[in-house]
């Protein structure tokens, strides 16, 4: 059983589905438009029940996910959705104890979700040209204690990552095809490459510099996620969907084993 203690991130989901995420404070309440939710009602007290507001209405007390947390992240733009961020994941093989690069950072969605994945022993270099951006990105990642995994850099990619020898490196910017050198350079042998891209003259352009700097396993993808309002007596499709956000491009650094000698000795 998970007990709430103070400072814990908690997930709260009002009467009609509304999702609040709050950080627990001991004497703070979180003011609703159905009611007032005390948090000294929910330290020390089980996670997975329900309570009510000063209205009696009642709400979800859960630990929020990783989708959670990186839908709530403040924006300063677009972000890599959970469905692509967890998919990313499993094709580029991160888990624990990886060194990962990312470029660029944004809003810090990606990041949440990489640092999650290789605690407590690997580390996320996080590469962002903008720095309003990424001071933005680093208080994201704050909020939810995962700094200890990540490190943030302002630095141009055109020069290079500054690590060597990393198992991933995914690159979620506007022309990826101009850094792929970069990116072999850094990469491992075998080391995964992943970049999301919104066209497909874009995806073309990219595919032709993976083939050019020889890289291997190359694939495109696109993921579509159709919610389903969950009633049981009318099951039916959401009435929205997130449809396209970009195409996922993924490939394997290959190394080139020079040519045996026909020499004879």
């Amino acid at each position: 059983m998970t007990v709430a203690r103070e400072s814990d991130l908690v997930l709260l989901i009002g009467p009609r589905g509304k999702r609040f995420i709050i950080r627990l404070e001991d004497g703070a309440t979180l003011h609703t438009h159905v009611g007032v939710i005390s948090h000294d009602a929910i330290i020390g007290k089980p996670m997975g029940r329900r309570l009510v507001s000063h209205l009696d209405k009642q709400f979800l007390v859960l630990e929020p996910s990783t989708h959670d947390l990186i839908l709530n992240v403040r924006r300063q733009g677009q972000i890599i959705y959970p469905k692509e961020s967890g998919y990313i994941l499993l094709k580029m093989n991160v888990h624990g104890g990886q060194q990962v690069i990312e470029a660029g950072s944004g809003s810090g969605g990606l990041t949440l979700a990489l640092a999650r994945a290789v605690a407590p022993h690997g580390r996320v270099f996080s590469y962002e040209i903008r720095p309003e951006m990424q001071r933005n990105a680093a208080r994201n990642i704050r909020e939810v204690g995962l700094e200890d995994w990540v490190e943030f850099k302002v630095h141009d990619i055109a020069g290079g990552f500054d690590e060597q020898d990393v198992d991933a490196l995914f690159l979620d910017v506007r022309t990826p095809w101009e850094y792929l050198d970069q990116a072999s350079q850094s990469l491992k042998a075998g080391g995964f490459f992943g970049s999301l891209i919104p066209t497909t003259n874009q995806v073309s352009r990219l595919l032709a510099g993976l083939e050019h700097h020889g890289f291997g396993d190359i694939e495109v993808e696109e993921l579509l996620l159709r919610q389903y309002k969950p009633v049981s007596e009318r099951l039916r499709p959401a009435d929205t969907m997130v449809g396209h956000t970009g195409y996922l491009v993924f490939a394997r650094k290959v190394v080139m084993l020079a040519e045996p000698s026909d020499d004879s000795v």
